[in-house]
């Protein structure tokens, strides 16, 4: 499952027991809610789990 960070523009896969990697390689652990915190710095960030992406979604 793929996770999109807003903070950073990039997506974080998911490694388990709410542990994830994004694609620079930082650890993340998943506060629930949208929100993910970095293991190397102590950020916050804004991500979005919603795995809805169907092609159906008339914008």
């Amino acid at each position: 499952m793929n996770i999109f960070d807003f903070n950073d523009g990039d997506y974080c896969m998911d490694m388990g027991g709410g542990m994830m990697m994004d694609t620079d390689g930082h650890l993340m652990q998943s506060m629930g809610s949208g929100m993910a915190l970095d293991l190397e710095t102590g950020d916050l960030h804004l991500t979005d789990n919603n795995n809805s992406f169907d092609d159906d979604d008339n914008w």
